[in-house]
Parts: C-alpha cells; structure tokens; sequence
C-alpha cells in the first residue's frame, strides 16, 4: 500500500471517511482491535452497520485508513516546520510539546493496538512500516534544510539520528503506566537526549548561516 499524498480539495467521500475515522478512533482505545466489532465502530460513528460498510469493508481497512490520515497530517506538520527561517529549532519545540501533551499517550494507546494488529497482517504491518519511514524521511528532510546537505547526503549522515528520534518520541508515548515522578523524569531524560541528537546535526551544517545548536534551559540533573 502507497501512502499517497490526499488531494488538496478532498471529495466528500473522502470528508465524511475522515470524519468516520475520528469517531472510530476511541472505540478502538477502549475496546482494542479484537474487542472492537464493526458494530461497535459503526455505532461510535453514529452510523448503522451497512451504510458503515458502504465505507470501510473491514477493520484491517479501518487501521489502513488511520494510518494513511496520519502520514498526510504528519506530511502537513513538517511542511510548516520546513517552512520557518530555524526548522531544527521549530522541530525541537514540536518534539517537546508533543511529548509532554496528553494526545501522546492517547494515540499511543491507539498504535499500541495497531502493533498488535500489524502481527497477524501483513497489510497492517506493511503501512505502518511505511509510516515510520515517511516520519524518517521527513526528519531527514528538516536535517537537509537546516545544514545545506542534499537530501541524499543528510540520510548518508543522519539516518541514524532520525531513527532514534523516532524512537524516543515512540518511547515518551509509552510511559504513562508510570508512576507521576518516573513520568515526568523519563520525559526530562528523553527530551535531553532529543536535544543533543539535534544539536549534533545542527552543528555539522555547511551553510554559513546554519544554526547553532539546539540550545535549551537544563533541568536539575535526576
């Protein structure tokens, strides 16, 4: 499955698939992939059974639907990003309201049960491999602006680097079973390690004018 770009004056089709989506979103958070029944989704979006399945003929398309809404807002975040004079900068502040907001958690509890989904389909597994990659991509396209690199050399030299922002940014989504101190340390931890990754990159720019790197307050060392 290609994650395929939405057009720019979506059908109304497509409006009320998006609008279905997000109905659809908690039932799968409270009951889970397998304990969610298209009865349960059509009633969430406030729909009877058959017309439900006029859009979306099975739950495995339904994962498939959220995974590609997700790509094309991820595709619109990064286009602001890209679109402002300091793009590392902007990302660092995006990476840390994202991963001290609530939304985090919340989809976390969503991907969660998509992982899951994914091991018993191959389709699944298939598009949300592709939606990490399409993160990667788009973190590498930050790193390429803000240094001067092409494209091509930034993923040579910063692959690595934006994988493990992945990584972190996934790890920071999974600590809510904390305890509230452990919480809010990890997140302090992780966040730091975001902010050194990104000023390792910010300080191997060729551009002149390539910023310097990601400077941010310190908290008391844990």
């Amino acid at each position: 499955m290609q994650l395929a770009v939405q057009s720019q004056f979506p059908s109304p089709a497509d409006i009320r698939s998006a609008e279905i989506l997000a109905s659809v979103r908690q039932a799968f958070v409270d009951k889970g992939f397998d304990g969610a029944s298209m009865q349960d989704l059509a009633r969430a979006a406030g729909m009877s059974v058959g017309n439900f399945y006029r859009y979306f003929a099975s739950k495995s398309a339904i994962i498939q639907a959220l995974i590609l809404q997700d790509a094309a807002q991820i595709r619109r975040d990064f286009a602001a990003i890209l679109d402002t004079p300091d793009p590392i900068a902007t990302l660092a502040r995006a990476i840390h309201d994202r991963i001290q907001s609530s939304a985090c958690a919340k989809d976390a509890e969503l991907w969660a049960e998509i992982e899951a989904a994914s091991r018993r389909s191959p389709e699944i597994a298939e598009a949300s491999r592709q939606l990490e990659a399409e993160v990667v991509h788009q973190i590498l396209a930050v790193f390429a602006s803000a240094t001067g690199l092409t494209p091509d050399e930034a993923q040579g030299r910063f692959s690595g680097h934006a994988s493990f922002i992945l990584v972190m940014v996934k790890s920071a989504s999974c600590i809510s079973s904390a305890a509230p101190l452990d919480q809010e340390q990890v997140r302090t931890r992780i966040g730091r390690s975001i902010d050194q990754t990104l000023a390792e990159v910010s300080a191997s720019g060729t551009r002149p004018d390539c910023p310097a790197p990601v400077s941010r307050p310190q908290p008391a060392t844990i």
